[in-house]
């Protein structure tokens, strides 16, 4: 184990001079699959630092350590984004823009390649906004006999079509305002191999941090605001993130991989690694931002 990789909390602790303005990006590493990739995105993205969480230590370069901090956290764990994500929540000054996703997952909101995360979150703040809304975007390899984890970036495939949205019924049986459940790609399509609350594809992935926020196992907020998809007055700003995470789980776990033969289906098309494409195909909204 390498001196320098330290325990999150006991990071987190030493109130550390990374931690003073964001945007910051917490990644949560689950494996060793895409992860020099997903670091390199996030950083051409715009982030100010990344704190890589993982169970091991992670090889970065000279470079990558400027804006890296890599620290000991157990994300293997069910739910660890929970305790991991609220640690941070509390460690860093109030207002501060936060983002999370897991390794092989990829960032992407209107004119991000021309724009950085930081204007990008300016705007949404002056539109009295301190959450957004994220769609999760499964990718997935066309050829699971040459790519048998389903990661493959020169050949990426992802649905086109077959999202949707139903009304979220909150505790008084009623639909909660400006709040919808989402639904769609490889979760919706092999649903039988994923668990209930492991279905939706809507994630609340950039927020700001404030006195008692909490994120939870979910992937929703205990601040109901923070999971609402627009304001009252017109839509804002909406991202996605492209993900590998769910076709490796399906081609890993001992109760899917062998059912699975391809992915691909009639709605399958190539993604071009690019922020035009998913608002064309209504997967991101631009709200007021031009």
């Amino acid at each position: 184990m390498t001196s320098d990789f330290s325990d999150l909390n006991d990071f987190l602790n030493n109130k550390p001079k990374a931690l003073t303005k964001g945007p910051l990006a917490i990644i949560l590493v689950e494996d060793d699959i895409a992860v020099a990739a997903t670091l390199k995105h996030h950083l051409k993205a715009g982030f100010r630092h990344i704190l890589a969480l993982s169970p091991e230590p992670l090889i970065l370069s000279e470079e990558d350590k400027a804006r890296v901090t890599n620290l000991r956290c157990q994300t293997r764990r069910p739910a660890a984004h929970v305790d991991a994500i609220n640690a941070v929540i509390r460690a860093v000054p109030e207002g501060t823009w936060l983002y999370y996703c897991f390794n092989g997952e990829f960032l992407y909101f209107p004119f991000s390649e021309s724009r950085s995360v930081g204007e990008m979150l300016t705007f949404h703040v002056e539109e009295r906004r301190s959450a957004m809304l994220s769609y999760v975007i499964d990718l997935y390899a066309p050829d699971l006999n040459r790519c048998p984890n389903a990661v493959d970036f020169e050949h990426t495939m992802f649905d086109r079509t077959g999202y949707y949205a139903l009304a979220r019924i909150g505790r008084d049986n009623h639909p909660v305002e400006r709040q919808l459940d989402f639904f769609g790609g490889l979760r919706w399509r092999f649903e039988e191999h994923l668990s209930a609350d492991k279905r939706r594809i809507d994630r609340i992935s950039l927020f700001r941090a404030t006195k008692g926020l909490e994120i939870l196992p979910d992937h929703r907020f205990n601040i109901q605001e923070y999971n609402t998809y627009s304001c009252p007055w017109h839509h804002n700003l909406t991202a996605a993130i492209a993900s590998f995470r769910v076709a490796k789980a399906l081609t890993t776990n001992p109760g899917s991989r062998d059912a699975i033969g391809s992915f691909v289906w009639r709605n399958s098309v190539p993604f071009e690694w690019r922020a035009q494409q998913l608002m064309d195909f209504g997967l991101m909204e631009p709200g007021q931002w031009f």
